[in-house]
């Protein structure tokens, strides 16, 4: 359980310092929470999933009491939050997004919203990841995750959840007032194809440009995909023990 009245919240992203699910997390945050810190990519980092950077220093620009951007990943800035910016008075619970398009089925593997909220994980804080679905990409509906995030949010802290594990949260496309409820949910799965987009540049090279994420239209029932597209929230428990327990057992039995 965490008192979200007296906690001290970081908030980070994938899509950068200046995105507008940024401000609606900080809305959303300062509605619940004591204290707010921003820890965000400078720049949109979309689908970097769990990387660092290591191949170069990192910099840390501050921009006012308690927001601060770093010139990396959102693993980066995590990092740096809870090892740097924030190591006298860590948070006490971490939340990423609000990610503009959903973090459903396989895209948690991409998801920069995601890994954020992993790297807190690993690093023992509790973490949330947010994401608004939307059709249309010049409707994206933020008043529903704004209108339902507090909400969402003091009732997962009251309940609580374990060390090992992330909450991911999506928001549905429709209006707050639309909203069907909210689900707990278990990863779905989409049948999927990139959509590449192929051509010749200026110097007369072949390139490919990785479009849009092709899927079917019916889900299964108890998904992410599924809840989403039936206008509920969908809540699902990420573990970061990424262990087939089952064919461990069975490989145990073949080969010891």
């Amino acid at each position: 359980m965490i008192d979200l009245s007296q906690a001290r919240i970081l908030i980070s992203n994938d899509d950068g310092i200046h995105a507008p699910g940024l401000k609606v997390l900080e809305h959303i945050a300062k509605e619940v929470a004591k204290e707010v810190w921003v820890v965000a990519p400078e720049t949109e980092q979309s689908a970097t999933g769990h990387s660092l950077t290591l191949r170069r220093p990192l910099r840390i620009h501050k921009h006012s009491d308690r927001r601060f951007s770093v010139d990396g990943t959102p693993t980066d800035s995590v990092l740096l939050a809870l090892n740097e910016i924030m190591k006298d008075n860590p948070p006490d619970l971490v939340l990423s997004g609000v990610n503009r398009g959903g973090n459903l089925g396989e895209d948690i593997t991409y998801s920069g919203t995601v890994a954020a909220a992993m790297e807190a994980t690993l690093l023992g804080v509790p973490a949330i990841a947010l994401s608004q679905f939307y059709a249309d990409p010049d409707r994206v509906k933020w008043a529903t995750a704004q209108t339902h995030g507090p909400d969402v949010l003091r009732k997962l802290a009251a309940i609580g959840w374990p060390k090992n594990t992330l909450m991911n949260v999506n928001f549905p496309d429709v209006v707050a007032k639309s909203v069907q409820g909210i689900e707990v949910t278990q990863q779905g799965r989409r049948k999927i194809g990139d959509d590449l987009a192929k051509g010749i540049d200026p110097r007369g090279e072949e390139y490919f440009w990785v479009g849009a994420l092709r899927s079917q239209q019916t889900f299964h029932e108890g998904t992410d995909l599924y809840a989403i597209t039936h206008g509920k929230i969908s809540i699902t428990p990420i573990s970061l023990d990424f262990t087939d327990y089952s064919t461990l057992k069975d490989l145990q039995g073949e080969l010891l």
